[in-house]
């Protein structure tokens, strides 16, 4: 076990009984991906599906991590208790991450019923990071009612948050205009909420208008997105979209992204990305005369994929 789990006698129950101490110390082994951390994840299963996962994502600039303070403390005031897990970018020269979410979030570090991590997404794209996933598990099996996932806000490709949380919002920032048309194909599509956060300023009415319109050429079944303005410094509006927050998780309830198919969608997404590393790991020579023939326009992408994949599998079952 490594040695900052070693510090609690019991992980697991430390856990269970939302010790701090331990939650951050297994949080560690996990984002590490220690094998004490895996062993971990393992025991904590039976004990999970509790929790509601709220997902954030949205451009930069567009206020996130105010809104999600302003968010916490709406909660808060309802008696329920938050998880927060805030996804940094990673420099791509250093490896490191400035972490710089919870400042805006500082108002609530003190609490007891709040518990915020910062992690760094360390290259994975999607928004998320690798571990994100397992930090939330944690986190549920802590006892938080409610824990909010809030992604690095890179652009539309982020739309990995929709394979974790039950409700996904997407704040956007007045004035979008023409960029509304590039991100409708990522992240606006996978929202359940579309929140026009800094309300007060110029053009938020025309990019609620052009949100509403977007929203007008689909059809919905279940839930039809909604669209929410918010002034997240003045906290306006917040308690309005954590009603939506509840409305949308009713609304969907028979539906709902429980655990069950969370770690449905997880083992699909953990599995395409063990595929690529086993295929960009592997080697011998018929994986360079996969990658020749390729090159010679003799097979394309998609069949290399196939066969890289069957070559994978093949050394698996020989290993």
């Amino acid at each position: 076990m490594s040695a900052g789990l070693q510090a609690d006698a019991n992980p697991l129950a430390a856990i269970l009984a939302g010790e701090r101490r331990a939650l951050a110390r297994a949080m560690s082994a996990v984002e590490n991906e220690t094998a004490a951390g895996k062993a971990l994840l393992h025991e904590l299963q039976p004990h999970l599906g509790r929790a509601r996962v709220l997902g954030v994502t949205g451009p930069p600039g567009a206020g996130k991590s105010t809104l999600v303070s302003a968010l916490i403390g709406a909660w808060l005031s309802r008696g329920a208790t938050v998880g927060v897990v805030a996804v940094d970018p990673s420099s791509p020269f250093s490896g490191g991450a400035i972490l710089g979410d919870r400042i805006r979030m500082g108002a609530h570090q003190a609490d007891e019923r709040v518990f915020i991590r910062s992690l760094a997404s360390r290259g994975h794209g999607g928004g998320l990071s690798r571990t994100a996933a397992r930090v939330i598990d944690l986190l549920d099996a802590a006892g938080y009612d409610q824990i909010i996932v809030e992604t690095v806000g890179a652009g539309q490709s982020e739309v990995e948050v929709a394979e974790i949380a039950d409700t996904r919002v997407v704040v956007c920032p007045p004035g979008l205009g023409d960029e509304v048309q590039a991100l409708k194909a990522g992240i606006l599509e996978i929202a359940d909420i579309l929140v026009v956060n800094k309300a007060d300023l110029p053009l938020a009415d025309r990019t609620e208008r052009e949100l509403l319109a977007m929203l007008s050429l689909r059809h919905y079944d279940v839930w039809t997105p909604q669209v929410l303005r918010t002034i997240a410094t003045s906290g306006e509006g917040v308690a309005e979209l954590a009603d939506l927050i509840e409305r949308h998780a009713l609304a969907c309830a028979s539906q709902r992204r429980s655990h069950g198919g969370r770690v449905r969608r997880l083992i699909a997404a953990s599995a395409a990305d063990w595929v690529k590393r086993r295929v960009e790991g592997l080697a011998g020579d018929e994986f360079e005369e996969l990658c020749a023939r390729v090159q010679s326009g003799e097979l394309d992408y998609a069949s290399a994929d196939l066969r890289a994949v069957a070559l994978v599998l093949r050394a698996e079952k020989q290993a």
